[in-house]
Order: C-alpha cells, then sequence, then structure tokens
C-alpha cells in the first residue's frame, strides 16, 4: 500500500493501458540506455533503477509491474503523464521517508528521468518526469585529512617493507598526489603506465577514452617501487595479495577503501579514499592562491563550480564575511 502522503496510484490504470508495438531495440529499453556507458556507470544505473523495481513491488496493484527492472521502468512509459508523475513523486517521498542522502534521492530521480527521455526519444511516451530534487546539502569533507594526515598515512604505508607496502603507498600516493578516484586507481592496467616519460593514462569518471596524465617524481617512485615488486607481467596494474605476496586478481573499489580505512587506522584517523582526493585539491587551491580554473584542469571536475565550494570550504569565505558584519561589544 502507498505510504502516508504519497500520491496515490491506480492500479487499474496501468492495467487498462494497452501493450506497445515494439521493435527488437525498443523491447529493450535498459539495454539500449546502458549502451556505451562505461562499468561502473552502468553498475551504479542498474542499482538506482532495481531500487525503483523494489518500490513497485510494495505497492498495491503494481506488485505485476516489479518482476524487473527493465519492466518497471516501461511502466512510466506506459502512463498517462500525470499518473506516472504522480507515482514519481510517490518514489521520491518514499526514497526520503527511507533517510537516504539527499544527493542519493536525486540520483536515483535522474536514473528515472534519463529512461523515460530516452523513451520519449524512442517514440514509446510523450511523457517526460518533471518531479524535481530535492535540495541538497554543501559538499561534505572537502578539506580531508589534511597535510598531517597525508603525511602520517604515507608513513604508516611505508613501514611496511615487502610488495603490500609497496603497492599501498602507490595506491596513497595516486588517491592524493594526482587525487585520482578509486574507481580510476583499480581500472589501471599495467600497460598504462608509462615507464619512459612517467605518464599514467587513467579513465576518468564518464569518460570512454583515457587521458594522459604526468607523474611527479616522488609519485612515479612508488608506482615503479610497486612494479618492481608486482614483476612485468600484463594484467591489473593493482592486484591481491596473498601470504605468499603473488597476485590474485585485480584489486577493487572496495578493497581500496577497507585498505585507506585501516591505514586510518593505524594512525588514529577515519578515512576514505575519496578524502586523499579532497586534501589534494584543497593543498592545490591553497598553493595556487585560489586558481581555480588551473586546479579544475588538475582535478577533471566538468563543472567549475565545485572547486568554488572548496574554495570557500578552505579559506571559510563566509566565515571571514561574518566577521565583518558582526559588532564586537
Amino acid at each position: 500500500m502507498p505510504s502516508d502522503g504519497e500520491a496515490p496510484m491506480d492500479g487499474a490504470v496501468a492495467r487498462a493501458v494497452p501493450a506497445l508495438a515494439l521493435d527488437r531495440l525498443q523491447e529493450r529499453l535498459l539495454e539500449a540506455f546502458y549502451g556505451g556507458r562505461s562499468a561502473n556507470t552502468v553498475k551504479a544505473y542498474q542499482r538506482d533503477h532495481e531500487d525503483f523495481r523494489s518500490f513497485l513491488a510494495r505497492q498495491d496493484g503494481l506488485e505485476g509491474w516489479s518482476d524487473s527492472a527493465e519492466r518497471a521502468a516501461r511502466l512510466l512509459l506506459t502512463l498517462p503523464p500525470g499518473a506516472a508523475n504522480a507515482l514519481a513523486l510517490g518514489y521520491r517521498n518514499d526514497l526520503i521517508r527511507r533517510g537516504l542522502r539527499p544527493a542519493t534521492v536525486n540520483r536515483r530521480l535522474a536514473a528515472l528521468r534519463s529512461v523515460v527521455a530516452l523513451g520519449k526519444t524512442l517514440g514509446l511516451t510523450a511523457c517526460s518526469l518533471e518531479v524535481g530534487n530535492v535540495e541538497a546539502a554543501a559538499y561534505r569533507d572537502t578539506r580531508g585529512p589534511g597535510r598531517d594526515g597525508v603525511r602520517a598515512v604515507m608513513a604508516k604505508a611505508s613501514a611496511r617493507a615487502d610488495a603490500k607496502g609497496a603497492r599501498d603507498v602507490a595506491i596513497v600516493r595516486l588517491l592524493h598526489d594526482v587525487a585520482l578516484r578509486r574507481g580510476e586507481v583499480v581500472s589501471l592496467d599495467l600497460e598504462h603506465y608509462d615507464g619512459a616519460t612517467g605518464a599514467l593514462f587513467i579513465l576518468g569518471k564518464g569518460r570512454r577514452d583515457r587521458e594522459a596524465i604526468s607523474l611527479p617524481a616522488v609519485t612515479r617512485r612508488a608506482v615503479e617501487a610497486w612494479i618492481a615488486a608486482r614483476g612485468d607481467r600484463p594484467g591489473p596494474l593493482f592486484h591481491r595479495l596473498d601470504q605468499a605476496g603473488s597476485g590474485e586478481g585485480r584489486l577493487t573499489g572496495e578493497a581500496v577503501r577497507l585498505l585507506v580505512r585501516a591505514l586510518g587506522e593505524g594512525v588514529g584517523l577515519t578515512l576514505r579514499p575519496h578524502g586523499f582526493r579532497h586534501a589534494a585539491i584543497t593543498t592545490a587551491l591553497d598553493r595556487s592562491n585560489g586558481n581555480v580554473r588551473a586546479v579544475q584542469r588538475f582535478s577533471r571536475h566538468r563543472d567549475v563550480r565545485t572547486l568554488q565550494t572548496y574554495d570557500d570550504n578552505r579559506a571559510d569565505l563566509g566565515g571571514q564575511m561574518a566577521v565583518l558584519v558582526v559588532d564586537e561589544d
């Protein structure tokens, strides 16, 4: 049953709509939607669409549309515009009631809007989802662990004189020194490092082609120390290690998260991989005197407004203005 506060859905409306005559492509709406996207992006969309399917399974009269994420998405194309938007509004209310963060709520709504937009492009519906996002909080934790925290973690990882120590130092260096995301780190193969030039070819977030970035000397030494321990066999640049120190498959993003958390706990900090990226960006803004455009190139953020939020948090511009406004006794 729909919960209190949700727009009610008439299950009879959905059952009364005739089946659409679809060709082979249109029968695979989500497959067409996922096409050409990176594996990580597809997984994120699949989780969001699966969550919507689960929501439908809990709604009286709509259980028949929850057999698959494909069928759940197709319901939005089948309903009249008002009913489709009422259903999306009910889903938004459900996400909020479940205590999900605004960013998660908004991402899941965007996942639905994008599928409906594709359906409209393919002529499957004339509907657009107009249900808006919820207000998101300011970007969190943009300062990261700070310079002292980064140094402490580097020292902790370097204390091990074995293959794991070399691997972990190289990973932390890449997360911090060139502000890589953990997905960018784990997607690297050995062939993506050019030892002659010190260039690393990364697959950035939302990108389809790899781009070259130049590693600082200290970062390059860390990567090459790990490669010396790893060996020159083709395959993932970073892999899991068994007790003998040999490789057991590509390191996952979750493994990097746990690795960073363990290093942080070893120096009394609560850390996540993205915190090193935050620390790097904040330091770059500090040392470039707030050169947002240059730091945008370094961080590879598409929207410069994200860097402006970092800059405000870094310098506490709002706090500085408050001091000017307040009259002290």
